[in-house]
This record gives structure tokens, sequence and C-alpha cells, in this order.
């Protein structure tokens, strides 16, 4: 057993999960610390919440991703916390927690009554992938722009990938070419100053939980919808349509224990992580049966942010900024191509347009992000333009 472990290690997924790392770091770190501001936490309460979140996620990523050996990235709700932020003033702290509380109990509850997999049958995975392409669209025009905005930098990272491309061998991973490259560019004409760092460890409270009926409206169920209807639909979604047998229920039933743990430090609810799974779940990942290993590593590292989130943030802001958005939307490129061809290789591809097409406009309503919105006009467009196709997916899948 431990030997199959070592076989399936591949560099492509230790790039993979180097480059997710950096994401993580970079893209949810900064969001978590100015959101914690927002709802004027202590430094207390935030340095709690920040551990809770960034460890258990990783714990719970790297125990399911050896069990199944499948990719499955375990993080939190970033459009969740972007909706908690929203709620400042609104709510007091402990309002917060215990609607979480309610939000992973009762999605807990959920999986285990097998509605979380009943959802991921009833989506149309079309549908599905076109919303997913749509929200991940914005890191390869990120990276685009960043490429022209910084050639010495971006610029050269995106040639030494296609370099990589165009060679096209398995010894040379166009990430790590694009990674070790781009890293020299960076030494030689990036900006390096990093301020003083200080090191200490992450203080633990457990904050007081109040429960009242408008928390639970306004807070638990637009969170159950966002972690579960959202974010676990982007994330098993992708590692659907890359062929992997995903065990939706246990993920599901996980995800919700993970979310409860969060809560008693004062976090919010874990999700399957969609930019997360299309990177480490991505064909850039390396062989496929070896993925998991992408996240092991990623996940691993993590629980170094959990262990110093001050300390890290310091380091990562002496890494340019265009050089991280390039390393995501590079990664992002095969993900992003193989939702396309999910999305409009066969049936309902008027539905998949519209929910790319939503998907890819950022937009809330009531808070809600618009790639939950993109699910229902991808839904509604298939309704009115292909609903002999809808009805024979539905019929489908209740067969099957």
């Amino acid at each position: 057993m431990e030997n199959s472990y070592f076989r399936d290690f591949n560099m492509a997924a230790v790039w993979a999960g180097l480059t997710t790392f950096v994401w993580y770091g970079f893209g949810a770190l900064p969001l978590h610390l100015e959101v914690a501001g927002q709802l004027g936490l202590n430094s207390t309460e935030s340095s709690s919440w920040i551990f809770i979140i960034w460890f258990s996620s990783a714990i719970t990523s790297i125990v399911l991703s050896l069990y199944y050996r499948l990719p499955i990235p375990i993080t939190w709700t970033i459009p969740g916390l972007i909706y908690l932020g929203t709620l400042s003033g609104q709510f007091t702290f402990q309002e917060l927690v215990g609607a979480n509380l309610l939000a992973g109990a009762a999605i807990v509850l959920l999986g285990l009554f097998g509605i979380g997999e009943r959802i991921m049958a009833w989506l149309p995975l079309p549908i599905v992938m076109g919303m997913f392409g749509g929200s991940i669209l914005v890191y390869v025009t990120r990276m685009i722009a960043a490429s022209v905005q910084d050639v010495l930098i971006a610029g050269v990272t995106l040639l030494s990938y296609l370099v990589g491309r165009f060679i096209a061998s398995p010894r040379v991973p166009p990430m790590g070419l694009a990674v070790i490259i781009g890293g020299f560019s960076v030494f030689i004409f990036g900006d390096t100053s990093p301020e003083v760092i200080s090191w200490s460890l992450p203080e633990l409270s457990v904050p007081g939980m109040s429960f009242s009926f408008p928390a639970f409206v306004a807070v638990s169920l637009p969170m159950i919808i966002l972690a579960m209807g959202l974010g676990n639909v982007q994330g098993l979604g992708f590692l659907l349509s890359q062929e992997y047998r995903v065990p939706i229920t246990p993920i599901t039933v996980v995800a919700g224990l993970n979310s409860m743990v969060n809560t008693i430090f004062g976090g919010h609810p874990a999700t399957v992580a969609r930019t997360g799974a299309a990177i480490l779940a991505g064909p850039e990942a390396g062989p496929k049966e070896g993925r998991y290993w992408a996240n092991v590593i990623a996940a691993t590292l993590t629980i170094f942010i959990a262990l110093g989130a001050g300390t890290l943030t310091s380091l990562l802001t002496a890494l340019p900024r265009t050089f991280v958005v390039t390393l995501a939307g590079l990664a992002i490129l095969s993900s992003l191509q193989g939702a396309l061809e999910t999305a409009f290789g066969g049936k309902l591809r008027f539905g998949a347009l519209a929910a790319l097409a939503v998907a890819a406009t950022p937009f809330a309503v009531f808070g809600i992000t618009s790639a939950f919105w993109a699910i229902l006009a991808g839904i509604a467009a298939s309704l009115m333009a292909e609903r002999q196709e809808l009805f024979e997916y539905w019929r489908g899948d209740k067969a099957a």
C-alpha cells in the first residue's frame, strides 16, 4: 500500500500543489484579514478564526485525498466570507457564529439524507461546467492583463509556460518551467522588500453563541447555499468532469462536520474549493491517478498559514502580484479548456452559454454572487430553448 502511494507521486503534482498553495495565500488570506477587520474582530478572534479554518481544512483535505486517492480540496467558502463581510453592523459576532453552526449542522443532515448527491444528479453537468468556466475565466483574463502590464516578470512567466508546452516532455512540466524561470525574473527584476517579519503562535478562543430567527434566515440559509449548493457543486462538478468516481455523500457530510468544528473557534463553513479543484484536479497536475498528491502537498503547506498567518502574509507580500496572478491563470488554463469542452461538446449548449455569461459577470443579489444565479439562468435558458434535451437529461439521471 505504501509503495503504491510512492508510485503515484510525480513532479507535475508537486508544481500544482505549490501553485495552489501560493494562490491560497495570496488570494484568500488577505481577503480573510479584510473581512475580519470589517466585522470589527479583535486580534484574538481574528487569529482563532484564521487558524481553525486553515488547519481543519488542511487536515480534512489530506485525510480525504489519501483515503479516496482523489484530489479533494476542502477549504472554506470565499463567497460566504465575502457575504459575512456585507453583514457588518447587522448582527453581532456571536449571532454570526451561532448561525454558522446551524449552517454546518444543516449541511451534515442534508449530506446524510443524500441530498448533496441528488443535487449533483439533478444539476445538468454542461450547465454546471458552463458556470464553472465563467467563474474561473476571470483568472485567465487577469493573467493576460498582468502579462501586458508586467512583461519582464508576468510576460516571461507566461512565455516559459508556452515553451514547456512546445517541448511537450513529461520531464519538463510547463508549470514547473513557469515557476522556476518566472521566479528568476522576480529575483532579477522584482522589487522584493518584505516588511519586518515576526512570528507567534495563533491565539485560540471559543466565542459565545447566540441564536435568532433573523440570523438563521439572513446568515444560515445563504451560507448553506454558498457552501453546499455553490462551492460543492463547482468543485465536485469539476472532479466529475475529469471522470473521477466521487463519493459525494461522504464528502458532503465531512464538509459539514468540518464546518461545525470551525464554528467552535469562530470560523465559518467549509466547502470543496472551486479554484483548488481547477488547479489540483486538472491535466496540469499530472497523471490522473496521482493528482491527489497535489492536494496533499497544497494542504500540508497551508498548515503553515494556520500556524503563522501574519508571518506568511509578510513573506508573500515580497512576491509581485502579477507573478502570482499569472501562475494561477496558467494553472487553470487546462481546466478551463476541459470545462468548455464539457459545456459545449454535447447537448444543453444554450443553457451552458447562459450559465457561462452570467457567471463571468461580477455581481451579487442579496449578497449571493453571480455563480449561483448562473445555474438558475442556465436551467431557465434550457427550459426555454432546449426543453426536450433538459427533460431527457433528468430522465436519464433518474433511470441511472
